[in-house]
């Protein structure tokens, strides 16, 4: 099977010769559709807001796409808290989900408005003595411990976490103490939030994630006399980054959702419960990609094809042996008889974006695509052995290529340093 580019390879010659490889491309035809798609799968929320995790793909104008679709940010950093408030994002349009927190961006999240997601029972007094109060809304991130399993899905697979292994969130019981010492401290309306499993292919996992929190929401509330306002669903949801996979439907996630909502939340008399998500990997992975050109063939133990991209550009393969696949514009209908590592220029052996792959024959000077790395992607690159970080492009509705940002220089790199020398 074969992933299809969104950009075809004339297009994307016309592309390289203004901008040089390697560069990152987004298709904001795909991110609106995406965007449009979740906001109509949750309609029958009247409060749902996605809030886009800006930790996978930190763009302004990503954000003000977003923005424009009726999507909120979720941050988890000051820098990216600064980046939202610069693109128009306010008040509870913000959810700041953070761990390890230093006082300055709680300072800044409450400056802003931000809904304040705490990770940690301790945070409570901290989070008072750093602002002096504690918000009316807050909300706090639940960690069940052990292992989370969905069992098999109807894909056909499992899917497998393990929360206690995590250094997130507050335990049952911290949350249930928690919940009574916030709404001592002036807090009004609570939100709660989880994380369970990452990359899931499988439109269970949201329907069954949202069912333990809708259960625990009812407890906590008829304990605490706390107000659930809201309960966030946080991300999990993934994509088919191998062109095998089924895709999720967010549609049928979206249903599943509602069934338990009105299975567990209606008859608790809390059918105002507003439902968010903050997804990164769903809402942008397929939708950005990877440009790159082979300029090297090495013919040792293995056949090597090197590309102008490193693992500096994608170092989810390097970081975890991901999976993203590979097309080789113009040749989609070659037969894929040559075995591959394709690999980068860093001084690291882990630097492949493919071991062993089979794709059609590369010569120097062909262009690939890897795909599904809208997020995660670039906002994942680093400056190891004094590597550049990519430029990055959208491709417009309209068809027209933009830099909505540039390539890093030599200049950039020696910016923050401090020459001691005469």
């Amino acid at each position: 099977m074969e992933k299809i580019p969104f950009v075809k390879k004339e297009q994307l010659e016309a592309i390289c010769a203004r901008y040089p490889t390697p560069f990152h491309l987004y298709d904001e035809a795909g991110i609106r559709a995406t965007a449009r798609a979740v906001r109509e799968a949750f309609a029958w929320n009247p409060g749902f807001r996605e809030h886009f995790a800006v930790k996978a793909t930190p763009t302004p104008q990503i954000l003000d796409i977003l923005r424009e679709e009726g999507c909120g940010v979720d941050c988890s950093s000051l820098t990216e808290l600064m980046m939202s408030e610069r693109c128009g994002f306010q008040g509870e349009e913000i959810m700041f989900s953070s761990n390890d927190t230093p006082a300055e961006e709680f300072v800044k999240a409450a400056q802003l408005g931000a809904i304040i997601n705490l990770d940690d029972y301790t945070h409570i007094d901290f989070l008072q003595k750093t602002i002096g109060y504690i918000p009316e809304t807050i909300s706090c991130r639940f960690n069940p411990g052990g292992v989370f399993q969905l069992g098999e899905s109807k894909e056909g697979f499992q899917v497998m976490d393990s929360p206690g292994d995590a250094k997130y969130g507050f335990t049952r019981l911290q949350l249930f103490d928690g919940f009574k010492k916030l709404k001592a401290l002036g807090a009004r309306h609570f939100g709660l939030h989880a994380f369970l499993a990452s990359n899931t292919i499988s439109n269970d996992y949201y329907p069954a994630l949202a069912g333990q929190l809708f259960r625990l929401a009812v407890e906590l509330e008829r304990e605490t006399g706390c107000d659930i306002d809201f309960i966030n669903l946080s991300g999990g949801v993934g994509v088919d980054y191998r062109p095998e996979q089924p895709a999720n439907d967010i549609y049928a996630i979206g249903e599943g959702v509602r069934q338990q909502y009105e299975a567990i939340l209606v008859p608790a008399g809390m059918g105002d419960v507003r439902i968010l998500t903050e997804m990164g990997r769903y809402m942008l992975a397929s939708h950005g990609c990877l440009v790159t050109r082979a300029i090297h063939a090495k013919h040792t133990y293995k056949e090597y094809i090197g590309v102008d991209a490193c693992a500096a550009n994608l170092m989810r393969p390097a970081m975890y042996g991901a999976y993203h696949h590979i097309t080789v514009m113009g040749k989609e209908d070659w037969p894929c008889d040559h075995k591959y590592d394709v690999v980068g220029s860093l001084c690291e052996n882990n630097d492949k974006f493919a071991i062993d792959r089979m794709l059609p024959r590369i010569d120097t000077g062909d262009l690939l695509v890897m795909h599904d790395t809208g997020a995660h992607g670039f906002s994942m690159g680093y400056n190891y052995n004094g590597r550049l970080r990519s430029a990055e492009l959208l491709l417009q509705e309209d068809g027209d290529v933009r830099m909505i940002r540039r390539a890093e220089t030599p200049e950039d790199y020696f910016a923050t340093l401090i020459w001691d020398r005469d």
